[in-house]
């Protein structure tokens, strides 16, 4: 019974060669020549130094939009939200609303 937990991948060789779970956490297994690998630092995709102490209209995909702000906010101004769901930033200063000019008028 002693031996069980190693038939199940657990216990003496954590896992070894066999495949199957278990394993260290880390170590050689884990592809690290001790654990610093260089990477590139991530750039910004957008740079959004240029709507510093601005107001902005930010538009979502489905159609939704935010461009008078929450009722509730932190007072730094701060916000969140996941680069696949933002479709438009826009400055409010400078821009206007405009009629559709592809919709066809019925004769």
């Amino acid at each position: 019974m002693s031996e069980r937990g190693a038939f199940r991948g657990r216990g003496g060789g954590r896992g070894g060669d066999r495949g199957g779970r278990g394993g260290g956490r880390g170590g050689a297994q884990a592809g690290g020549a001790g654990g610093q690998t260089e990477r590139p630092k991530k750039e910004n995709i957008l740079d959004l130094s240029k709507y510093m102490d601005k107001q902005i209209t930010v538009k979502f995909s489905g159609g939704r939009e935010d461009d008078d702000g929450n009722i509730r906010y932190r007072k730094l101004g701060l916000i969140v939200a996941r680069g696949t769901l933002l479709v438009v930033i826009s400055p409010v200063d400078g821009s206007e609303e405009i009629p559709n000019p592809f919709i066809q008028e019925e004769e």
